[in-house]
């Protein structure tokens, strides 16, 4: 009773705010669009709540029949609505999530559990001292990549208001006069109006550009901010800094902690990918980058006010001021200030010089750029030395210490833009060269189509090896090896502008066979990426050749194409001098779940690790692995800190990237301090999993290989059969999927630059993972996050399989124990019941009913069910409780959106069916209004499930 009373208070700021917003949404409905449209929307809400409660059906077939009632612009009104509650319910879970946070910090002095602190606390407890920290973040390598995977179907100018929103509610918690809670609460309804006020959705499609510009807004409102600070408290924990407030302030940290970014370079499966998005995505990054420095420069003038009249000043730091030009009469006992006047002007000369454009806020004296980010640090180190030495160590850590680890962590590029093109296009490319060359192997004309596998790869080492150019100037190529060599030379010219870093990974989607990777670096020796055999120049390091093993066969192959890589002595010395010791292999969840489904996928995911370690460790190499995460469950989505924990012993050690897309940039990166949270989170997680005891993680997880890999072998087969006996090998399938789900209005959505599909037509083979699982989303059955799964559970419990114990009660111990004990395996079953706890069986089986063949539809529904409830089945049996019965906060979170969710899922489907009968008639003029109606009730379900995408 106390428990569910305590759990009930902790809850009460966030029910009051939901309210809040709530109430200020329908003043602002009934005020905007009138009373009967406000009646019709609550009436609605009233029946959808009462129907979430007390589950009769009659409400069911209510609701249902009152959203068939809605006729002209009332669905689009209704969609909006709900919609924007649900907005506005995540604004206020998010809000009350950092007021948690912060109300455990002030009453427990003990470390949040997932924060550095903690981490920092844990690994000293078990023996790992401050000094082997620091040594590892030396070597170490975390980076989030945001990529433009279209899954985030808000606009811009919606986000921007919800940051508004979000400001207002803390405003809001502080003591207030009656004067000043009603100006907050104006402009609350002022915030919420202009919501409803502005479109929801794009009328046009996404460009590249328009990419470009959504993903610099969060360098703007959370990383360019929340970075710096992160390595400031790092350094603090690991007792660098001083205890007395007037000691010198550590250095910067060594550089560990950086952003990616596939926006501008991503060019697999998206025509509008090119030189040109490249060269802008840098030329974006880098002016987004110095009105950051040039702002924080110009505010560290108006900090460092010290006068000479009053503290000495080191003779470094009177040097720089006699330098910069700056002959004041107002600033002669102000050597900071005209020092920094100095630095100033020459960092809007490197910015004119970098960007082209004048981004000084004030006109500045002519002076020469810095040439390199290390430039600019040195004199920054100038002043914070002369601050230490006289007494102003504590005005250095206002802003100075920041910038400083900012200019090493951002340089002059901010984001490092990866290149990635699938292996079949540069497979063309270079069959076209070998073909415009006149190339010969043993003597005969080159077809390079045609070549086997081991005669590519002696073309390709052979060419590799040459001295000569294999593509000439004098010759027209056609369009795909035009565009592909034009957007590496891009990559050569754009770090040699802004620096190496810019751009350092070029991704080989589809990588098949070893002669995939061979032929990136014969293109990138074309491009001037990297020097020819005998050049008299020094060689460029290139680009980092990073494989993607994507579908389950994929995975399979992918440890014995590394260790083919890796013992090819050209490579192996390009590992060595251009790559730091490091080789790094990209591991993709999407498509690897599309083509085998939950549980194969991530199983397949896991062995493939463990085999790439082996190989690493053997040849003394490191291995840094990119996960290819997306937003769904299906997609490698759920909780990072968790699946990096979860990860084999020895597949982290410091070396971590993974890609951030769609609706979870937004929903990580939004502000300050949910970024700064979620950016923890991944920090701590990575530094546990590296540094935790590794010869006890090892034995533990030999222990779970041992006991539990041969079952989990089993059930990987099992589920696979289960998954694409439905997906891929059930006649109709692809008929029910188009029709029982919203994929072609999803289609519709101008949400990405990238098409729903690789090609024309409708096969699931052809379509990409992220429409595929979206759309299971928005029927309320999320199929690629637990199909499948019940099947195999249930044949072990069963039947057993090979070396499996005698006694079913012996099995069930089993798989009891995997669950608690294995890391992996309870990630995984944690991330299903997650997502089963958002799947609906009675929503879905309506959607179901947008299948005209009746007997298709019942077969492959009732299918799809039996599964549903297997896997319920079997998840209680293994966990021995209900889903989620173990965070209830999640469960009382979830079912009170239900019942807002819902009524968009009902009248998606009364949507769906209007626009497909005027679509069937021979006159067919669809309707926009339900159209658009459509695509706001896909956006009104994506919010309200948040994890979709």
């Amino acid at each position: 009773m106390n428990a569910s009373r305590s759990q009930s208070d902790a809850a009460e700021p966030l029910r009051h705010d939901i309210r809040l917003l709530g109430r200020y949404l329908g003043t602002v409905i009934e005020a905007c669009e009138g009373k009967r449209v406000f009646d019709t929307i609550e009436t609605l809400r009233r029946t959808a709540v009462q129907f979430r409660r007390e589950g009769k059906e009659a409400d069911g077939k209510l609701l249902q029949a009152r959203v068939r009632q809605l006729r002209g612009d009332d669905p689009n009104s209704v969609a909006r609505a709900f919609s924007y509650f649900l907005h506005l319910s995540n604004i206020a879970e998010d809000r009350d999530q950092n007021r948690r946070q912060r109300a455990r910090a002030l009453a427990d002095p003990t470390p949040a559990t997932g924060s550095i602190a903690q981490a920092v606390e844990l690994l000293k407890s078990q023996g790992v001292t401050p000094a082997r920290i620091r040594k590892l973040l030396t070597e170490a390598c975390i980076m989030p990549v945001l990529t433009a995977h279209p899954t985030e179907v808000q606009r811009k100018s919606t986000l921007d208001e919800h940051r508004e929103i979000a400001a207002l509610l803390v405003q809001r918690e502080q003591p207030l006069t009656a004067e000043e809670q009603l100006a907050l609460d104006q402009a609350l309804i002022g915030r919420v109006a202009t919501l409803w006020q502005t479109r929801m959705l794009r009328y046009t499609r996404l460009t590249v550009a328009d990419e470009i510009e959504n993903a610099l807004s969060y360098y703007r409102s959370t990383f360019l901010q929340v970075i710096p600070r992160l390595y400031a408290d790092l350094s603090r924990l690991l007792n660098r800094e001083s205890a007395s407030p007037f000691g010198r302030p550590p250095e910067p940290l060594e550089p560990f902690l950086r952003m990616g970014s596939w926006i501008g370079g991503d060019r697999d499966g998206n025509p509008n990918v090119d030189a040109g998005t490249l060269e802008r995505a840098l030329l974006r990054q880098a002016t987004v980058l110095f009105e950051h420095y040039l702002q924080e420069v110009h505010a560290l003038g108006a900090e460092l006010s010290i006068t000479t009249l009053l503290i000495d000043a080191s003779p470094a730091l009177l040097e720089l001021a006699e330098d910069s030009g700056d002959d004041s009469p107002h600033r002669r006992d102000e050597p900071y200030r005209r020092a920094i006047v100095g630095i100033y002007a020459r960092l809007a000369a490197t910015a004119r010089e970098l960007t082209g454009q004048d981004l000084a806020r004030r006109a500045t004296r002519a002076a020469r750029p810095y040439t390199t980010p290390q430039e600019v640090a040195r004199d920054l180190a100038v002043i914070a030395e002369s601050l230490s030495d006289h007494h102003g160590a504590p005005i250095a850590r206002l802003r100075l210490s920041g910038l400083r680890q900012a200019l090493d962590v951002f340089g002059f590029h901010l984001a490092t833009v990866d290149l990635r093109q699938s292996s079949d296009v540069h497979e063309q490319v270079l069959a076209e060269l070998f073909a415009r060359a006149g190339a010969q192997l043993d003597g005969k004309p080159v077809d390079y189509a045609a070549l086997d596998e081991d005669s590519r790869v002696r073309l390709l080492r052979a060419e590799l090896a040459q001295a000569r150019p294999l593509a000439s100037p004098w010759i027209a190529y056609g369009e795909l090896a035009t565009r592909e060599l034009a957007v590496l030379r891009a990559a050569a010219a754009g770090r040699a502008r802004y620096g190496r870093q810019a751009v350092r990974q070029t991704i080989v989607s589809h990588t098949e066979t070893l002669s995939d990777l061979l032929e990136v670096l014969v293109l990138q020796k074309e491009a001037g990426l990297t020097a020819p055999a005998g050049a008299d120049t020094p060689a460029e390091d290139g680009l980092m050749v990073v494989p993607l093993f994507e579908t389950i066969p994929d995975l399979e192959r992918g440890a014995a194409i590394m260790a083919a890589w890796l013992d090819l002595p050209e490579v192996r010395a390009r590992v060595s001098a251009a790559q730091d010791h490091t080789q790094e292999v990209m591991l993709g969840y999407s498509d690897s779940n599309k083509d085998g489904g939950f549980l194969t996928s991530n199983w397949s995911l896991y062995q493939a690790e463990r085999e790439l370690v082996d190989v690493f460790r053997k040849r003394g190499v490191k291995l840094r692995l990119f996960h290819g995460r997306g937003g769904s469950v299906g997609r490698g989505g759920g909780s990072s800190f968790d699946a990096i924990l979860a990860q084999p012993p020895g597949t982290v050690a410091g070396q971590f990237r993974l890609t951030e897309q769609g609706e979870v940039i937004q929903s990580k990166y939004k502000d300050v301090e949910i970024g700064r949270w979620h950016m923890e989170l991944l920090v701590s997680a990575v530094l546990e999993s590296s540094l935790a005891p590794h010869a006890q993680a090892a034995e533990a997880e030999d222990a779970h290989m041992s006991r539990h890999g041969q079952a989990m072998s089993f059930m990987s087969d099992h589920a696979r059969k289960t998954y694409r006996g439905l997906v891929y090998d059930t006649p109709g399938f692809t008929d029910y999927f188009f029709a029982a789900t919203p994929i072609s209005e999803i289609a519709g959505l101008n949400i990405g630059s990238r098409p729903a599909s690789r090609k024309q037509g409708q096969r699931i083979e052809d379509l990409r993972a992220i429409p595929w699982g979206f759309s299971w989303a928005q029927c309320r059955l999320m199929l690629t996050g637990w199909y499948g799964v019940g099947s195999a559970l249930e044949t072990w419990l069963e039947q057993g399989g090979p070396g499996a114990p005698r006694a079913r009660r012996t099995r069930l111990a089993q798989l009891r124990e995997m669950a608690a004990q294995w890391p992996a395996m309870r990630t995984w079953l944690s991330n299903m019941e997650m997502v089963l706890a958002k799947s609906d069986l009675a929503i879905a089986a309506r959607y179901a009913q947008l299948v005209p063949q009746r007997g298709l539809r019942d077969r492959i529904f009732g299918a799809i069910a039996d599964e549903h409830a297997r896997t319920l089945a079997m998840l209680r049996l293994v966990n021995q409780r209900d889903l989620l019965a173990d965070n209830p906060g999640l469960l009382a979170s979830l079912r009170e959106r239900f019942a807002y969710i819902d009524p968009l899922n009902y009248l998606q489907i009364e949507l769906i069916k209007r626009h497909r009968a005027a679509q069937a008639r021979p006159d067919a003029r669809p309707d926009k209004r339900v159209q658009r109606a459509i695509h706001l009730t896909i956006n009104g379900i994506a919010a309200g499930l948040r994890n979709s995408g």
